[in-house]
């Protein structure tokens, strides 16, 4: 018989999975649409989409594998992650190249900081998963890293930065609940 705390243990990792797989969901969609607008107006950076959708969809389908394996429903919302992703795409990209960039270091360093503490939690609870969100952090700082070196900051485009990291933390918050 499971302690209390072993269960409370098992269902944050079923949470962290939902939300990392959601997460996924979501940047697949923002990604998509960014580069939908890349193509047409900055082809320059069309390979850098193509590389960072094939990372998050690699990591969707990590974390999908996982759920399906044990049998753990995934977040009741990704149609509207899907949906909130190519908005925020689409929206990002119309304001310009900077802007996704800045939308990019926003979203990234903003996971990254939840990664490190789902991190530490899973170190104590869960190998398998541990292991996998371990798996996708050198690629999300990659991101937020290209994100910096077309030019965003914390203090370019500030409002930018700011919407989208609240977004962000709502997106994972709600996650959790749904």
């Amino acid at each position: 018989m499971e302690t209390t705390a072993e269960i409370a243990a098992i269902r944050e990792v079923e949470r962290i999975l939902r939300v990392d797989h959601a997460g996924e969901y979501g940047a697949i969609h923002i990604y998509r649409a960014q580069r939908f607008f890349a193509r047409r107006w900055y082809p320059d950076v069309v390979a850098e989409f193509d590389e960072m959708l094939a990372h998050e969809r690699e990591h969707f389908r990590r974390f999908d594998e996982i759920l399906k394996r044990r049998s753990i429903r995934h977040c009741y919302a990704l149609k509207l992650w899907a949906l909130g992703g190519l908005l925020l795409g689409s929206f990002t990209a119309l304001l310009g190249r900077n802007a996704i960039w800045v939308c990019t270091y926003s979203i990234e360093s903003t996971v990254l900081h939840h990664l490190e503490w789902q991190l530490a939690f899973l170190d104590r609870h869960d190998r398998e998963v541990f292991d996998a969100v371990q798996s996708i952090r050198a690629d999300e700082e990659e991101h937020r890293d290209k994100g910096l070196q077309y030019g965003a900051g914390p203090n370019s485009h500030r409002c930018i930065f700011w919407v989208v990291r609240r977004a962000t933390e709502l997106a994972i918050w709600l996650s959790t609940k749904l």
